[in-house]
C-alpha cells in the first residue's frame, strides 16, 4: 500500500499555469518534454489564454522568444534538461549575450525525491545549476507548490531588466 502523499510534498501543474498566466506569459515555446506533459503541457494546450506554439527542436525557442519579445509579448520556454544542453549555444547568444528575458522552465526528469540538482548521481542533472550559474542565469528549484509564488516575481524581474531566467522542475507536476 502506498503511504498517502503529504500536501507540502506536492506540485500541482494548474498552479504552475497560473503563476505563468498573471506574471503576463501568453506564449508557451515547447518541445514534448515527458518529466512535464501530464501535468503542464496538456493542460497547457487546452488552455484558451495561452498560445502553445510547438517547435522541432530546443534552441529553435529562443529565436522565436526573443521576436515575441521585440512585439512586446511575453512567452515561457518548456523544455527537458536535456534540451536545455541541447540548446546551449542559442541560450549564450540570444538571452545572455543579447541579453532577452528568456524565461525557460526545465524539467529535471530524472531527478531523485528530495535531491538538490547539483547532488544528483546523474550527470546530465547535475551539471544544470553549475551551468546556469556560471552563465549568471538565475534560477529557481520548483518542487512543490509552496515553490511556485516564485514563478511570478521572477518572471517580472526577468523582462523588467531585460534578463534571462530559469525554473528547474523538480518533480512531475500533477494534472490536477
Amino acid at each position: 500500500m502506498n503511504a498517502p502523499v503529504a500536501a507540502q510534498d506536492v506540485l500541482h501543474g494548474l498552479s504552475i499555469i497560473d503563476a505563468v498566466k498573471k506574471a503576463g506569459v501568453e506564449y508557451v515555446l515547447s518541445v514534448p518534454d515527458l518529466h512535464t506533459s501530464q501535468g503542464l503541457l496538456y493542460p497547457i494546450a487546452a488552455d484558451k489564454q495561452l498560445n502553445l506554439v510547438r517547435v522541432c527542436k530546443e534552441d529553435e525557442c529562443l529565436g522565436i522568444s526573443a521576436g515575441l519579445t521585440y512585439g512586446n509579448k511575453r512567452s515561457l520556454i518548456l523544455m527537458q534538461y536535456t534540451g536545455f544542453l541541447y540548446a546551449m549555444n542559442a541560450i549564450r547568444a540570444v538571452a545572455c549575450e543579447y541579453r532577452f528575458p528568456a524565461a525557460m522552465m526545465i524539467g529535471m526528469l530524472g531527478l531523485e525525491e528530495g535531491v538538490a540538482p547539483k547532488d544528483s548521481k546523474k550527470f546530465g542533472l547535475k551539471i544544470i545549476a553549475p551551468i546556469l550559474e556560471t552563465m549568471e542565469i538565475p534560477y529557481e528549484l520548483i518542487d512543490t507548490d509552496a515553490d511556485i509564488a516564485r514563478i511570478g516575481p521572477a518572471i517580472e524581474h526577468a523582462y523588467t531588466h531585460s534578463h534571462p531566467t530559469a525554473f528547474l522542475i523538480a518533480r512531475r507536476p500533477l494534472a490536477s
